[in-house]
């Protein structure tokens, strides 16, 4: 596991994808990402742990980018849900290296996570974005009931929506500003950099929009606007977070696909979330936060158009 380093005086820039960005005494920025995918084999069932519906959630995340923890604030704000969020308490930083700790070995009942974000609700504390989601969604109506027979195994369905947008609009777009090793500057790969946005703007963008495309116009999806079961759920939440970074990063290329009309129904699904009255709220107050240097940047050089950067 790579050691966190706090330089005196510098704020630490943060990467999302699994540890820390530094910020060392120059205008270079070093990203540390390490994307982690861990296979779980077939094991005995453990002890189920429970925590009480009353105890808030608690959300532990960098401060200062909403990297993969927005998805879990905007399914907490769309349910309404109490909870905390180190991002927005001071030191909260603190709860955050000390869980990533190469010290810190877990409790009686949780194995140290590895990266976040982190959720703690009760006795719990679990890791990895899907996965907090996966708890989440279920707890915060934003998956269909497990009663409802007309969408059977519903949650597992939305999983694998949320997934591939994760895989195509978040960390493929992170991959464009660190193409060829996250331990590298971005100033070492640029040229890399071009190749690889001018490809993921070509090919890969159009491959995923065209998907959710797709998903929106089939039976599954149901009425309204939704990716399925005809309401809201977490899938949803989770494309729309990805497109509004994806239209940050790369603003010629999302302004021209969206005005082709090719994707209408996806970016029907980007307005209907934003007029939603809870997000509404959530993306007009402080607790946004501004995108800067996580998963989605803006670099000029890398903001090509469907035919180049003209």
């Amino acid at each position: 596991m790579l050691k966190c380093q706090l330089f005196s005086r510098v704020v630490p820039t943060i990467c999302q994808r699994s540890h820390f960005l530094i910020k060392p005494p120059s205008t270079r920025l070093l990203c540390n990402c390490r994307s982690i995918r861990q296979c779980h084999p077939t094991m005995s069932a453990p002890k189920r742990q429970k925590s009480s519906k009353d105890v808030p959630y608690e959300l532990i995340y960098w401060p200062g980018i909403p990297g993969r923890g927005e998805h879990v604030r905007l399914a907490l704000e769309e349910a309404g849900a109490v909870y905390t969020d180190t991002a927005q308490t001071e030191n909260g930083i603190d709860q955050v290296t000390a869980q990533i700790d190469e010290n810190n070995v877990g409790d009686d009942l949780n194995p140290p996570p590895f990266a976040p974000p982190i959720l703690r609700h009760g006795d719990l504390l679990i890791s990895q974005t899907s996965n907090i989601l996966l708890y989440l969604g279920p707890r915060l109506g934003l998956v269909p009931s497990a009663d409802d027979e007309e969408h059977p195994d519903a949650l597992y369905k939305v999983n694998a929506l949320a997934l591939t947008a994760l895989d195509g609009l978040s960390n493929e777009v992170h991959d464009c500003h660190h193409p060829i090793a996250s331990g590298l500057y971005y100033e070492d790969q640029k040229e890399e950099a071009k190749r690889k946005s001018k490809d993921f703007v070509q090919n890969r963008l159009p491959k995923f929009l065209g998907y959710f495309e797709r998903v929106l116009q089939g039976k599954a999806s149901g009425e309204g606007p939704w990716l399925y079961g005809g309401q809201l759920t977490y899938a949803d939440l989770v494309l729309f977070q990805c497109l509004d970074g994806t239209k940050f990063a790369f603003r010629k290329a999302v302004t021209a696909v969206e005005k082709s009309g090719k994707y209408a129904h996806v970016f029907a699904l980007y307005s209907a979330i934003k007029e939603r009255p809870k997000i509404k709220e959530y993306l007009a107050s402080k607790r946004r936060q501004d995108y800067s240097m996580g998963i989605y940047r803006y670099y000029e050089e890398l903001d090509f158009g469907p035919e180049g950067r003209d």
